[in-house]
């Protein structure tokens, strides 16, 4: 028998036919068409058992980036940059296609006292994850947040959104978007917009939802639940609750808090999901297999991560990429670390193919 004309036990063939196979003017022909054979690519569209992956486990690192972004602020004035980031492009897809991971962009943000990054909103889903400096802040439909260390602000998609600094020193944060799939959809585009007048107090949304378990009555009344109704989630509460939930976890669990819409207890976004964690020291954190994606960026601590049998090791301000299907295992040196993640869960879920195994 032809080796090419072998089946497996289930009567699928172990191999296909080729392009090579085909007559050059039938080729020719279809393509003049616009039209191709599937079955040449078809292991490659649709692997067995496991996605072929492109993305890397790759860890960036701050103390590395950090002066050229700040070089970036010398060398180019926030009207020409609207936006001055440095995007953390992933090897194993090149420079080019800007992504952490196939549906995940990752960049790092730099304002500057008295800057203003102008208002605009665009459909790709974004977040902000603060990193450092203080007198940052973002208003997110005439919301005005202030940004501090650890915490995170939405700026969902097609709400408008502008940044400024009224402190000192440099102030940087994670942008963390969706912009990669928007992209492929051929749906991402921007619109610019004044400059946004005020109409809640500081902070509204976030002094609404302070206490988890607590809405404000009037939401019982709502017929309709907003779709985002807590903008800020400041960090140095949700360092207390994972404390809290740390005395009561045992040593073997994980300690992690997902960000929330606290209306429904649903994913704060539709398409990326969010969650903070306390890796204890000395603890070694082995998550289950998941289909999703993710990037983590590491607010405090030091330790190493292996995926894949890759190692890794990072510390503050570091962020990590963990590829689809990746088994990975986490481990604080010296104290306890506490992590950000970011993954395309929500979406996989929405869709119908999530998986963890």
């Amino acid at each position: 028998m032809n080796p090419l004309d072998a089946v497996n036990s289930l009567g699928h063939a172990e191999s296909l036919g080729r392009l090579e196979d085909l007559p050059p003017d039938y080729v020719k022909a279809i393509h003049d068409l616009s039209v191709a054979p599937l079955w040449p690519q078809l292991r490659g569209l649709l692997p067995r058992h496991q996605p072929a992956r492109s993305t890397q486990p790759f860890v960036w690192r701050y103390q590395d980036i950090r002066p050229h972004l700040l070089r970036a602020g010398e060398l180019t004035p926030i009207e020409k940059a609207e936006r001055r980031v440095l995007v953390l492009c992933n090897p194993g897809h090149g420079l080019d296609k800007l992504v952490a991971t196939p549906t995940i962009y990752v960049g790092l943000q730099l304002i500057l006292p008295g800057e203003v990054a102008p208002n605009h909103r665009h459909t790709p889903t974004a977040v902000r994850f603060v990193i450092e400096g203080n007198g940052g802040y973002t208003t997110v439909n005439s919301e005005k947040c202030p940004m501090e260390k650890g915490d995170l602000i939405l700026t969902p998609a097609l709400n408008w959104h502008e940044h400024g600094h009224e402190g000192s020193g440099p102030v940087v944060w994670l942008d963390a978007l969706d912009l990669p799939m928007i992209y492929a959809m051929e749906a991402s585009y921007a619109i610019e917009g004044p400059s946004q007048q005020l109409k809640d107090a500081l902070d509204a949304s976030q002094n609404k939802y302070r206490r988890a378990g607590l809405l404000p009555y009037a939401s019982l009344a709502q017929a309709q639940r907003p779709p985002y109704p807590q903008i800020r989630y400041p960090w140095k509460e949700v360092r207390e609750a994972l404390g809290a939930l740390a005395s009561v976890t045992p040593k073997t669990e994980a300690v992690q808090l997902a960000y929330v819409n606290p209306e429904t207890g649903q994913p704060c976004l539709p398409t990326l999901g969010f969650s903070a964690q306390q890796l204890r020291a000395g603890q070694d954190f082995s998550p289950r297999k998941r289909s999703a994606s993710s990037v983590i960026h590491v607010i405090e601590g030091q330790g190493e991560s292996v995926i894949d049998g890759v190692s890794l090791k990072w510390q503050e301000g570091d962020t990590l990429a963990i590829p689809t299907h990746a088994g990975v295992t986490h481990r604080a040196t010296g104290r306890d670390a506490y992590l950000f993640h970011v993954d395309d869960a929500p979406m996989q879920r929405a869709l119908g193919f999530y998986e963890d195994f």
